[in-house]
């Protein structure tokens, strides 16, 4: 038999699935900027690195995703590509390169139209990497859907707003350009998911943290209409206001206020203008966490408005969402170490609303309680995810599915962990299905929440909603049934959580959204 030299892998491949009595999806494809080669592992066919955008280098720093740079031959999709520049040593090293995206598909053809999921990770917009190895998507791809994970620009070089990136821009804007790498990723999967055997028209996104919050402004965002038809939002939302000074859950800043801190951060650098920051090799630029420009801004292009108020008005993108939290989300932050510096914190930030808020989340006689955490958590979190679900459910026509993660050991007491409830990110490895059936500290419980929620995940991915057999029913939120999916020792339904104190804490929010600009101090 003879054999093309360039047709030659695809043959073999072709007789070895032949032979073997399972057909495959090949692993040679062509896609969007020329031939890829991946990996076949698991019944899955599987390319890493596969790049979306031009690298975003030299002229092309603090601009919009540019059209992927065309190659010849075969590009090698085997490897992770590095990670975006940030503080810290990220897995598989670090990158200003670093628009690249990993698909995991269970097609045997590219006739099958699957749907497909795309993994949007945290990192609180300063890090982050789609080569975690708990964000590895093999065993969520196995239950019948197309896993793809997107990198996107992080930190300064993801989120830098500056008045002469402004001018530069069509737009006069600045900044999101972590988003909008973001939105380049989804218009990637819908011109080549295909080509992997997926239905770019069942296109759903997650993310947690970050990613989560991330989702939600793509739900927010004209530029992201079209581009899927779910979301999944872990511990994210956004619908804070806007101000000059920031907080957890009211981190967002209109773009005038942005530029101020990009001219600080171009000076912290040591550049007098954009064309010299530009000439600073990505190592030597300031990184880490929350330095400089390091979160999205209210531009008015990609982000056109306070996320609460667009959703008031009916102005988002109308899809079916699933979204929620976990139950100790306070212990990402520093309440204070004592009931003097909790209540001192919390009327630095609260004002004249602190003390129905202490009330609401009540302290202990001389500890800082679970319960006094939660109001950290919920200003962060739960507040964003249950304003997400009851205006939704107000304005738009799409189900909204709400969830509270508690899934943890009962600490003995006298530990340091006493107490304690599900910490952030606590959820992803359940949700990506990485608990370990071996490990002597799994209890049963842990293997059936994960297993329920990998399946009502997967549910939503493929039909838009999670209900599905042998899974106890999961309702759509709405004002008239607030139902929540509680995910502790069993899958559940139940109220919201604290929901008392979170109509306490709406007060403090609905004022804040009401101030103009000369009083945001």
């Amino acid at each position: 038999m003879r054999i093309r030299k360039n047709g030659a892998f695809i043959v073999l491949v072709m007789v070895f699935t032949a032979l073997t009595g399972h057909a495959q999806l090949p692993v040679h494809l062509d896609v969007e900027g020329g031939r890829i080669q991946g990996i076949s592992e698991n019944n899955l066919s599987i390319f890493r690195g596969i790049p979306f955008a031009a690298p975003p280098v030299g002229s092309l720093r603090w601009k919009a995703p540019q059209p992927v740079v065309k190659w010849d031959g075969v590009k090698q999709a085997v490897h992770f590509a590095a990670s975006p520049m940030q503080g810290g040593s990220p897995v598989a090293g670090k990158s200003e390169d670093c628009l690249y995206l990993n698909v995991w598909s269970p097609a045997k053809s590219n006739k099958e139209n699957l749907p497909v999921m795309v993994w949007i990770y945290g990192g609180g917009f300063s890090s982050g990497s789609t080569a975690e190895a708990w964000y590895d998507g093999q065993k969520l791809a196995q239950k019948g859907v197309i896993f793809v994970s997107i990198a996107y620009r992080v930190g300064p070089l993801g989120f830098l707003v500056h008045p002469e990136l402004s001018r530069e821009g069509t737009e006069h804007t600045s900044g999101n350009y972590g988003l909008l790498d973001q939105i380049a990723g989804l218009k990637w999967v819908q011109k080549n998911i295909a080509a992997f055997g997926g239905d770019p028209k069942k296109v759903t996104i997650f993310g947690e943290s970050a990613g989560g919050i991330s989702v939600s402004m793509l739900c927010a965002s004209p530029l992201a209409k079209g581009l899927f038809r779910a979301a999944i939002s872990q511990s994210g939302g956004s619908f804070g206001p806007a101000g000059i000074k920031t907080y957890p859950g009211e981190n967002m800043k209109a773009l005038q206020e942005a530029e101020n801190d990009g001219l600080g951060y171009a000076a912290k650098a040591g550049a007098a203008s954009i064309e010299e920051l530009r000439k600073i090799e990505a190592d030597k630029l300031p990184m880490g966490w929350g330095v400089g420009s390091s979160w999205p801004i209210i531009d008015g292009h990609v982000i056109p408005d306070v996320q609460y108020k667009l959703y008031e008005a009916g102005r988002y993108n109308d899809v079916p969402v699933l979204i929620g939290y976990n139950s100790d989300e306070g212990l990402s932050f520093s309440p204070g170490a004592n009931p003097k510096e909790y209540i001192d914190g919390v009327k630095a930030r609260y004002g004249k609303f602190a003390d129905d808020l202490i009330k609401a989340y009540p302290l202990g006689e001389n500890s800082v309680t679970r319960a006094a955490r939660n109001l950290s958590r919920d200003a962060a979190f739960g507040w964003h995810s249950w304003t997400w679900a009851r205006l939704q459910s107000k304005t738009g026509t799409s189900k909204v599915f709400y969830y509270f993660f508690d899934q943890h050991p009962n600490y003995p007491e006298g530990t340091p962990e006493y107490g304690q409830g599900s910490p952030h990110a606590q959820d992803v490895s359940y949700v990506f299905q990485h608990i370990d059936a071996l490990n002597p500290k799994t209890s049963e419980s842990d293997l059936e929440i994960s297993t329920a929620m990998g399946s009502y995940w997967i549910n939503f991915v493929k039909y838009g909603n999670p209900n599905g057999k042998e899974l106890p029913l999961w309702p759509a939120f709405t004002g008239d049934k607030p139902a929540v999916m509680c995910f502790a020792e069993t899958p559940h339904v139940g109220p919201v959580p604290d929901e008392k104190s979170l109509q306490v804490l709406d007060k403090y929010f609905r004022w804040r959204l009401g101030l103009n600009r000369k009083d945001r101090e």
